[in-house]
């Protein structure tokens, strides 16, 4: 099976779950309504897929990790509904349909984006098929990249980032922490189902790590060169909030080499290992993704 092929085989699995979660909860006006709008409203379902592949490249079961993709997409949508609200990035268009808040309005989006997050820790919580440990241990990982710590402190320092400019270091480390932490906790979640070896969940905690920080990068270049048809929401929205990029720090051209060698050090942390084809293609597809 191709890469492409896969990847939406797996998304579809993920998308079948999803619609899952929440149907049989008694409404709440429009709380639900507003959680699914985000959360099954499409993407490329990158977190998830990780989430599938590493578990199936230490041998374990789809079936086991399933339940903790779910979670780390869950927190994933939380984040985006956040993220669009007016006192963060104020946007109007996410994936091509209207912001949760300009559907719903601002507090319930607020709500639908904090029912979401808490609803994930239930999620991956009550995991069939992981023991105890495994579940305890899945939660403490998404706690961490979720919060201060991961994706809540990246986000505190991209929005002081508007204020003032930022060094490459500061850079680097915001997306470490606000795109890269959920990122690297996807990956981690299927070494956790599937009882990996340390080794192999050592190298793949590189893989991801790597990935993290070149899927961001790649980001910023598409905030220049793509289209809003072809992103699905506003381009140029970092140069309008006046934020400090990779780009503006060091411009396209050694930002996709910068990209590419960062793929290229994920693909290098899977060598020797059986089964990593899927993830070192990924590695190399999305360093030259379109949108």
């Amino acid at each position: 099976m191709d890469l492409h092929t896969q990847m939406r085989t797996d998304a579809a699995l993920v998308e079948d779950a999803l619609r899952r979660v929440f149907a049989h909860a008694d409404p709440i006006e429009d709380l639900y309504d507003a959680m699914e709008y985000s959360l099954l409203s499409g993407g490329k379902r990158l977190r998830p897929v990780l989430a599938i592949e590493t578990c199936r490249l230490c041998g374990g079961e789809v079936e086991a990790v399933l339940p903790l993709a779910c979670a780390v997409e869950m927190v994933h949508t939380y984040s985006l509904i956040h993220d669009d609200l007016p006192a963060m990035d104020n946007d109007d268009l996410r994936r091509g349909k209207p912001t949760n808040h300009k559907v719903y309005g601002e507090a319930t989006a607020i709500l639908a984006g904090d029912g979401l997050l808490t609803a994930a820790f239930e999620t991956a919580a009550n995991a069939q098929g992981l023991s105890l440990r495994q579940r305890l241990q899945a939660v403490s990982a998404l706690s961490k990249a979720a919060g201060p710590a991961g994706m809540v402190g990246g986000q505190m320092l991209d929005m002081a980032g508007e204020r003032r400019a930022l060094d490459r270091r500061t850079v680097e480390r915001l997306h470490r922490l606000k795109c890269g932490a959920l990122i690297r906790c996807a990956a981690h979640m299927g070494c956790l189902a599937a009882d990996a070896d340390p080794s192999v969940t050592q190298a793949v905690d590189r893989y991801a790590d790597a990935l993290g920080l070149a899927f961001q990068i790649r980001d910023d270049i598409l905030d220049v060169t793509a289209t809003q048809q072809t992103l699905g929401k506003p381009i140029g929205s970092d140069q309008a909030s006046h934020k400090t990029t990779f780009v503006t720090l060091l411009g396209l051209e050694e930002c996709q080499r910068w990209v590419e060698d960062l793929s290229r050090q994920a693909s290098q942390a899977l060598d020797g290992l059986p089964n990593a084809q899927f993830l070192q293609q990924l590695a190399r597809y999305l360093a030259q993704r379109l949108s």
